[in-house]
């Protein structure tokens, strides 16, 4: 019997998460199947996905009924329930977690509000309390990658939370990522605490990239750029990862115990029908990095996905990619600083929703 094509990603360094949660998946044993079968080393969630599984199925109404009854507002509602969920599927990644090198994987990732986007302090404050709610080693607290996340995301990692830093796509505001990430460590070892049990992903999100780009390249009469862009961008981002965690000030902090904070490729699924589905998972398989993917994406690499190590191919064409961008007028970071804006409006908008659908189950 062949191996699973899933599964075959891991013998290349790279570690599948699952972009996906409810509870439905977690309490059929479909997560343990996943885990088992496919080798997924972990799950993130956003606002968009619990929005979709709390408000399409009737798995949550007895709690919601419930928590409403103990005049609960929305808001608490919905952590309530995703704080459970969360729990659940950190303890069936619990094994993942504890084998080989403890806390390599095995993580479960839970989103700050988006309405706190653009707030430092809120941020923190939230993190702090989900943190201490989840109560497992083996959670992330997303905090968004913006100028307002930076500090919270260094204050977060110095007081020993686990980061997923996400909605990442710009080159400059990942180099400010690991500055974050570092400077949160060493604020932590000067505070005379460890930092052998931290982990931390910078996310970024490629798809939506292309979807932008791809547009302005056509009206340029430059296609065989189409559908490239982004990847070009992933393998830029991965050397700049090399080159951050290879450096002298970071081996002073791995000598202490601290890990690299790997990239993991989010928005993996293709947008373009007429590229292939698995594009974007197949071109950025590499060691030490992270790649999360929706259910329908890791079902359709696992039916005709070809996994190799790619994530340095071709690393010359990249760069060549990149600068043509700048040559044909297309300005990179102009594009990545609307897809951050737009990235906090598009998680803003689902969840809004989620809690208007519980504000209406509560009044019930």
């Amino acid at each position: 019997m062949s191996t699973n094509n899933v599964k075959r990603i891991h013998d290349f360094g790279q570690s599948i998460w699952l972009d996906f949660t409810e509870r439905k998946l977690i309490q059929s044993g479909g997560l343990k199947k996943l885990i088992d079968e496919d080798g997924v080393r972990g799950v993130t969630s956003n606002p968009a996905i619990f929005e979709k599984a709390i408000s399409s199925s009737s798995d949550y109404d007895e709690q919601i009924a419930r928590l409403a009854k103990e005049g609960k507002s929305p808001e608490e509602i919905f952590y309530a329930l995703a704080i459970d969920d969360i729990q659940a599927a950190a303890d069936l990644f619990k094994s993942v977690y504890e084998e080989e090198v403890e806390g390599a994987d095995g993580y479960v990732s839970l989103e700050v509000s988006p309405f706190l986007a653009r707030d430092t302090e809120g941020t923190i404050r939230q993190a702090r309390d989900l943190w201490k709610r989840l109560a497992r080693k083996n959670v992330m607290i997303k905090i968004p990658g913006t100028a307002e996340g930076l500090p919270a995301i260094r204050t977060c990692i110095s007081e020993g939370i686990n980061i997923n830093v996400t909605l990442l796509f710009g080159l400059g505001r990942y180099e400010e990522v690991t500055e974050a990430y570092i400077a949160g460590l060493e604020d932590r070892l000067s505070a005379g605490k460890p930092i052998d049990h931290i982990a931390s992903v910078a996310s970024f999100f490629l798809s939506r990239i292309d979807v932008m780009v791809d547009p302005l390249l056509n009206e340029k009469g430059f296609n065989e750029l189409k559908g490239e862009v982004a990847i070009a961008s992933a393998k830029k981002a991965y050397q700049i990862y090399k080159r951050v965690f290879s450096s002298e000030r970071f081996k002073k902090l791995e000598e202490k115990g601290a890990r690299p904070q790997r990239v993991l490729w989010a928005s993996t699924s293709s947008k373009d029908p007429s590229i292939s589905d698995v594009k974007y998972v197949e071109a950025l398989i590499g060691p030490d990095t992270v790649d999360t993917i929706p259910m329908e994406t890791l079902e359709a690499f696992r039916d005709h996905g070809n996994p190799e190590n790619r994530l340095e191919e071709n690393l010359n064409e990249a760069h060549l990619a990149m600068e043509k961008l700048k040559e044909i007028g297309i300005n990179i970071d102009e594009i990545t600083q609307k897809l951050e804006d737009e990235g906090i409006e598009k998680f803003n908008k689902p969840y809004e929703k989620l809690l208007k659908a519980i504000e209406e189950q509560r009044k019930k």
